[in-house]
């Protein structure tokens, strides 16, 4: 069950217009973004859950990332509302649930042996820093040799000079819209720009992004 899997190749998907597919667990739906099997494997989704909902415990071989876009998400270490940010390492394992239901941006399968630390960031009251360009704040998340995960937020009006992507770039739109010389992008918006890519990005209404460098094959 391939789903853009080439990983050289760009995709832009609206998230909110794609159709909701059942998971294994009744409650659970999910928009696939990219897939490299049915139930195993590296995959991007957004994922929804029921109020009520509840996954037995399992493992997570290769790791697995959570971004609470909506509502409680919960498991045996905690309760995480809308704006908390997981990393779970490779060898993990949880019972999750969400007792009043929820909106995950989920990542699995992508993480490296040696990322054996689990982080938990409240994004809501997390410290942000002056990006590389004013009009932009940074709230950084992770940085393991040359990928980086970070919050990224646009003042209205705001531009930055034309580059280049090593290594890619993965974004999820929050809020706002995001733009570049190729088109706009609106919040649910999800770019995977590959190895090489470059553009020239700004933001007329300003915005709030989920982004990932560097992870991307060369």
């Amino acid at each position: 069950m391939l789903i853009n899997a080439d990983l050289h190749q760009r995709v832009v998907l609206d998230t909110r217009n794609l159709a909701w597919q059942p998971s294994p667990l009744p409650g659970v739906e999910r928009r696939p973004l990219e897939r490299w099997a049915a139930e195993s494997g590296r995959a991007t989704s957004i994922v929804r859950y029921a109020a009520g909902s509840a996954f037995k415990a399992h493992a997570h071989p290769a790791g697995e990332e959570i971004l609470v876009l909506e509502g409680t998400f919960a498991d045996e270490h905690g309760v995480y509302p809308a704006g908390t940010w997981l990393k779970s390492p490779p060898g993990s394992q949880h019972a999750p649930c969400s007792p009043e239901g929820c909106l995950l941006f989920v990542k699995l399968c992508h993480l490296t042996a040696d990322e054996q630390t689990r982080i938990c960031i409240d994004t809501r009251s997390a410290a942000w820093q002056q990006g590389l360009v004013d009009g932009l704040s940074v709230l950084p998340l992770d940085s393991v040799g040359s990928t980086h995960t970070a919050l990224v937020r646009w003042a209205a009006g705001t531009q930055f000079g034309a580059h280049r992507h090593v290594g890619g770039e993965e974004v999820l739109v929050l809020e706002g819209t995001l733009q570049d010389e190729f088109a706009d992008y609106p919040a649910g918006t999800w770019l995977r720009n590959p190895h090489g890519s470059s553009h020239r990005p700004f933001s007329t209404e300003g915005c709030l992004l989920y982004v990932k460098v560097g992870h991307l094959p060369v």
